[in-house]
């Protein structure tokens, strides 16, 4: 399995998080459970699942400072998972560039999204990249 694809699992698993609030035992195990998994792929989405559970105010906090004028609820869930998915690749793992996290979510974006929400999804994802790039300064 690619990165590609180890993020695209994260990501699926981050959107039916978003419903429950709990991992589901069974999507995981069979994520994980697929033939072309490697070791790199289950600590990947180990690692951002389990990151995006334990910082989810946090990264909530910082999408919703940065969709302005857009309320968090109003967040198509497709968007808002990725949105999670890439904030949570920014802010807390700095082996992965930002743009790179930016752009493979927005190529999820376009294939589980609506035709517009490549462009919020962008927007939100600019605003918390300035965000962090103040931080370190």
């Amino acid at each position: 399995m690619s990165r590609r694809n180890a993020r695209l699992s994260a990501y699926q698993l981050i959107f039916e998080y978003l419903f429950t609030r709990e991992l589901d035992r069974k999507t995981y195990e069979t994520m994980i459970g697929a033939e072309d998994v490697t070791d790199a792929d289950v600590e990947y989405i180990n690692k951002v699942v389990a990151g995006v559970n334990e910082h989810y105010d946090d990264l909530i906090e910082l999408i919703s400072k940065n969709s302005k004028n857009f309320r968090l609820d109003r967040i198509y869930k497709p968007d808002l998972a990725a949105l999670l998915l890439a904030t949570y690749e920014m802010k807390y793992m700095d082996d992965i560039p930002l743009a790179v996290s930016i752009s493979e979510v927005i190529d999820i974006v376009k294939t589980f999204s609506t035709e517009n929400s490549s462009k919020f999804v962008n927007g939100v994802l600019k605003g918390v990249f300035n965000s962090l790039k103040e931080k370190e300064v």
